[in-house]
């Protein structure tokens, strides 16, 4: 592994919004579980976003002051952690906080400059550079499209999940 606070193999799949990462992971996740791989996922987005909203206790308790805030009930629970605004995030900083401990897999939606080995997704519709050429990290390229690539790079059909779970699982 290639971050000091991973645990368990981690997989990230990186490219550009709106390629297609989430619908392909809701599509290899389940199909990894059903081999028994148990799956973690950790997702970077650059967006503000709030998973607790105005009027809710843990809101109201929150903008006091309060960080962290663990909000737990029978079915799950969240840890809310205010961030500084000005620091960009880092993936090993976010591991600290992960629990890994019943997972044989850890997957990372985003955080695509992290020296993690990654899977990725290309459209060339859509018309962005490829990222391969520049992230020795990229293990193999999912593209719904043929491409020429170098051999090292395995090349997997975007539309086939079955066949990405298959080539993840060959990781493990």
């Amino acid at each position: 592994m290639t971050l000091p606070n991973a645990h368990v193999p981690l997989l990230g799949f990186a490219a550009a919004s709106g390629t297609g990462k989430t619908t392909l992971l809701t599509q290899i996740i389940p199909l990894l579980k059903n081999h028994g791989v148990r799956i973690g996922l950790i997702k970077h987005s650059h967006h503000d976003f709030e998973i607790d909203h105005q009027g809710k206790d843990s809101y109201r308790l929150r903008k006091a002051g309060a960080s962290p805030v663990m909000l737990v009930s029978n079915y799950r629970r969240a840890i809310i952690t205010e961030l500084t605004p000005q620091q960009e995030s880092c993936l090993d900083q976010q591991l600290e906080f992960f629990d890994q401990s019943e997972l044989d897999l850890l997957l990372i939606e985003g955080f695509k400059t992290d020296a993690i080995p990654k899977i990725e997704l290309h459209r060339p519709a859509l018309k962005q550079a490829l990222l391969y050429p520049n992230d020795p990290y990229i293990i193999a390229i999912a593209t719904d499209s043929p491409l020429t690539t170098p051999d090292y790079l395995t090349q997997l059909n975007l539309n086939q999940a079955e066949l990405i779970a298959d080539f993840i699982l060959t990781l493990l």
